[in-house]
């Protein structure tokens, strides 16, 4: 769980000089520090910015402690968390009927760990898309390792201007990735419009549930600090609101639902960053995050760690415990299950 070799890149970052670690954590915590409104629409703004800056931080924290798939999955008894993750992501394919050599778009891939999966599992053509050029780097060398390069390519692009002519492709998803969007409608059209008449598309949602209440301090407390850790510049307080997006954009809505909820009662999504103490993936319990989090003081202090270091280890420390009380009241699910398909007669 999580790739140990990776360690060596928070001594010596990779997507930033160490000298930029401290400037970069900073201007990324600078969007997140003015009054709510204000706040909110300077990320909208700057969203392109906020989701760089902050995958050029946490890219290399993630796959040390979480692997090459940046994404929560339901999860059973006796599941171990790798198998919980990819049956996931075959789910998603499996719902979306993807076949051998289907042209297929990844919006928002990351280092292209579900993009890997799925195509080993459907032997469809993936073309992944993320923001990041670090993430582009990342995802090309994994991909070389896997020997998925005949299946898997990478395009560097931000998902609501995509260099692609319309109704290039035969499906599409996205997996926790549309939450970065300042506007889901904005994104769920350029879907919309690269896909050819009849295809699907299909991916989990990150969004307050109906059980939020936007009055409730202790909500508001989690959403935000949810908002702040995971570069979001809002998250949509209620799932209709992305549904009627998705209908605007032009899409038929095939299926949705909640599958935060189908998990075994003893292995609730959010396991991973609650667990006090876990063997196999002590780099992501609170344990784990803990010892890393003091290791990186250590290092910092004696300047064998890039300057910005821990507060990026901090506000990741701090999203985890969001994520986790979201999680545990029931306002907050980072897998809604949506399936979608462009018409026919688009």
């Amino acid at each position: 769980m999580g790739d140990i070799k990776r360690g060596k890149a928070l001594l010596n970052h990779e997507a930033l000089k160490n000298s930029e670690v401290k400037g970069s954590i900073d201007y990324y915590n600078n969007l997140f520090s003015k009054e709510q409104k204000e706040g909110e629409d300077e990320r909208k703004k700057n969203y392109d910015k906020l989701v760089i800056s902050f995958y050029d931080l946490v890219t290399t924290f993630y796959e040390f402690a979480w692997g090459e798939c940046f994404h929560f999955g339901v999860r059973f008894k006796g599941e171990s968390f790798e198998a919980s993750l990819a049956r996931h992501e075959m789910y998603l394919a499996y719902r979306m009927g993807l076949q051998k050599g289907q042209l297929t778009l990844d919006l928002g891939c990351g280092v292209g760990g579900p993009a890997r999966c799925i195509a080993r599992f459907t032997e469809a053509k993936i073309v992944g898309v993320t923001i990041s050029p670090y993430q582009i780097e990342r995802a090309k060398i994994l991909t070389m390792r896997a020997r998925l390069e005949h299946l898997c390519s990478w395009t560097q692009a931000d998902f609501l201007n995509l260099p692609i002519q319309d109704e290039t492709f035969e499906a599409a998803y996205q997996i926790e990735a549309s939450v970065h969007a300042p506007s889901r409608l904005e994104m769920y059209k350029e879907a919309f419009r690269v896909l050819k008449p009849g295809s699907y598309f299909g991916g989990y949602e990150w969004l307050m549930t109906e059980k939020y209440d936007r009055e409730n301090p202790v909500h508001k407390s989690v959403k935000s600090r949810i908002e702040r850790g995971n570069a979001i510049p809002a998250l949509l307080e209620h799932p209709k609101e992305a549904l009627q997006a998705l209908k605007e954009a032009g899409f038929e809505i095939v299926e949705h639902k909640d599958v935060a909820h189908e998990n075994d009662s003893e292995t609730p999504w959010y396991l991973p960053l609650s667990a006090g103490w876990s063997l196999s993936g002590i780099k992501h319990t609170r344990i784990g995050r803990y010892l890393t989090n003091r290791f990186l003081y250590l290092l910092e202090t004696f300047k064998l760690a890039p300057q910005g270091s821990l507060k990026t280890s901090d506000m990741l420390n701090d999203a985890a415990i969001a994520l986790v009380e979201g999680g545990k009241l029931d306002i907050f699910t980072p897998m809604y299950f949506v399936l979608a398909r462009k018409p026919l007669k688009a």
